[in-house]
């Protein structure tokens, strides 16, 4: 049985992606091993197909934590057995290539987006120089890698001439009718992160009366707190931090709209397909979407979301209240929520990941 290591820098809780990859893999007959990191307030670990470990830390966020996460994480792999290593996204990639090259094994590269690109990395010129760096040391000797879609494929292609495969992270298509809701409620659920447009989408719940639910954390959370209280809608939005995924779904499927906003001020934005966009489709809500090469190319389609440019308070109020009123319009983007999620689902992108995983082994 062969002997495959993913390493990421989250605590594994909350990570669905991951939590879909390993346990396909370890379906598909190979001993999976998931490594993270332990925080002060990591709830406890649920039960899995494949095996957890979790790093302690010291320090908890900013380059001090990554240096030593980094560290540790060399330290632990380095007497790990194993046939192959993941590093998934930049943040563990160092130390993956060298205790590879160290053991002689196979290594793939997992990039979920484009992570020099994002704007916490490009809008630090010091932090961003050594990122790249690393970047640029390490990502041509992946010759083994996906992303999840064909525009950062053919990114890394441009800049390191590497050939990535595709593997989407969508949902596994289960049986499920649309239910009766409560409460007509905006959603947004993932990463509270910079570049995800709270700075106006806050502000345009002054027009609209309707709540907004936010699951998630993230370095914006202080600041999107600040603009709730700045703006007096503290009645109105209301944070639920994370939320575990058996329990996430619940509130995804009683909104009334999910929201995949990002400010277009890099190509880690511009080119994304983000987790929540296949989540909300799932759950069977429309969407209110920024409008991005890889959303257009899929509402084209399947006419799951409203897409927007503009991305001001005034134009995020004015679509939200037209989603939120309109029920012609809705009902449409319902039915083809519905629909789509029978083709665009976990079960078709599986097939893709397992055989990727055997090209590597029977090459």
């Amino acid at each position: 049985m062969k002997r495959l290591v993913f390493t990421v820098t989250n605590d594994l809780s909350y990570d669905q992606r991951m939590i879909r990859i390993c346990g396909s893999l370890s379906g598909a007959g190979y001993h999976v091993t998931l490594v993270g990191r332990k925080q002060r307030n990591s709830a406890p670990l649920a039960d899995q197909k494949f095996f957890q470990k979790r790093l302690w830390c010291f320090f908890e966020k900013g380059k001090r934590f990554y240096i030593e996460y980094n560290i540790r994480l060399f330290f632990f792999l380095l007497f790990k057995k194993m046939d192959l290593i993941g590093a998934i996204d930049l943040d563990t990639i160092l130390p993956c290539f060298l205790v590879s090259k160290w053991k002689g094994i196979k290594r793939v590269y997992d990039a979920h987006e484009l992570f020099c690109e994002m704007k916490e990395i490009v809008n630090r010129p010091a932090i961003y120089k050594i990122w790249k760096k690393i970047e640029r040391i390490t990502v041509p000797k992946f010759k083994y890698g996906y992303t999840v879609n064909q525009l950062i494929s053919d990114e890394f292609r441009k800049m390191y001439g590497v050939n990535y495969e595709v593997v989407r992270n969508i949902p596994a298509l289960k049986e499920m009718t649309i239910p009766e809701k409560k409460e007509k409620y905006v959603f947004y659920q993932g990463a509270v992160n910079e570049g995800r447009s709270f700075e106006t989408l806050i502000p345009a719940f002054k027009e609209i009366n309707y709540r907004l639910l936010i699951a998630g954390d993230g370095n914006f959370m202080t600041q999107a707190m600040q603009l709730v209280k700045e703006n007096e809608l503290a009645g109105k939005i209301e944070f639920l931090g994370k939320i575990a995924p058996d329990k996430l779904f619940y509130y995804t499927s009683q909104a009334w709209i999910g929201l995949t906003l990002f400010e277009n001020n890099g190509l880690s934005n511009y080119y994304s397909l983000a987790n929540r966009f296949f989540d909300y489709l799932h759950a069977g809500i429309p969407q209110l979407c920024a409008e991005y090469p890889a959303y257009i190319d899929l509402n084209k389609k399947y006419h799951i979301a409203v897409l927007i440019k503009d991305l001001s308070s005034g134009n995020i109020a004015k679509h939200l209240n037209s989603m939120l009123q309109d029920d012609l319009l809705y009902d449409e983007l319902q039915k083809n929520c519905m629909n789509a999620r029978k083709e665009l689902n976990w079960q078709q992108e599986e097939k893709k990941l397992v055989s990727f995983y055997k090209n590597i082994f029977d090459s």
